[in-house]
């Protein structure tokens, strides 16, 4: 996907598209490809590819959810930024925090957020689990975000705890979302989510399918969730 096909496809969906934007993604580009040669951001390293499958399989989130100005999204697992940066991009009002295991990623985003002068966004490094627990994290999001970095089930039990009752966990998935709802049943409930909607969509050029699943948060998430760093991932809460 060229730029100028990434900027027609996001006005086909109805979103107004800047040049500053443009010029915000195509620096993201550049840096991502630079960065990707010393650290290992990222398989998918191509330019029209990077528009593709990471920057319009992220912002094509904003078709299907109603953020709203000034929202709070937490973005768990983030990686080289997605899908919270191409959606901050999009919508600047978004107030954007990432928690990020790995401190080389965090040092590229430090980096890609200055470089882009992205306001309104905050960089952790830090495992879920112990974000999870801390009061000044915990219930505190409209909206959490993760992108395909583990099955329903672990990934519920990373974001739950950041959103507020009446928020939503959204997760950005391939073609397999709806399997691994099924499995992740008890986990959500568990930690005081309900299925709301999954909404399909094709990625343009035949690129796949994906869905994006929101969970909304209808209570708190009990107290000794997350467990602790490995736990979660040894022993996923399954039907």
């Amino acid at each position: 996907m060229q730029p100028e096909q990434f900027k027609k496809a996001l006005e086909a969906l109805g979103f107004t598209v800047t040049k500053q934007m443009m010029d915000q993604f195509a620096r993201y580009v550049q840096l991502l490809q630079e960065w990707n040669k010393k650290i290992n951001l990222t398989a998918i390293d191509e330019t029209e590819e990077i528009y593709l499958k990471h920057f319009y399989d992220s912002v094509v989130v904003a078709r299907y959810v109603a953020f709203q100005d000034r929202d709070t999204l937490i973005d768990v697992g983030s990686g080289a930024g997605f899908p919270s940066l191409p959606l901050k991009i999009l919508l600047p009002s978004l107030q954007i925090t990432i928690i990020d295991s790995l401190n080389k990623r965090i040092n590229f985003l430090k980096l890609l957020v200055e470089e882009l002068a992205l306001d309104d966004v905050e960089l952790f490094h830090g495992r879920a689990e112990d974000f999870g627990q801390n009061a000044a994290f915990r219930e505190r999001f409209d909206w959490a975000t993760a992108r395909a970095v583990a099955r329903m089930s672990v990934l519920s039990e990373y974001c739950l705890p950041f959103v507020k009752v009446g928020g939503a966990f959204l997760a950005l998935k391939g073609d397999k979302g709806e399997e691994e709802l099924l499995i992740a049943k008890r986990a959500i409930q568990t930690f005081g989510g309900q299925v709301e909607q999954v909404a399909h969509f094709e990625l343009p050029l035949e690129a796949g399918e994906r869905s994006v699943i929101q969970i909304k948060k209808i209570q708190k998430t009990p107290k000794k969730y997350p467990r602790q760093a490995g736990l979660v991932n040894k022993k996923p809460l399954e039907n």
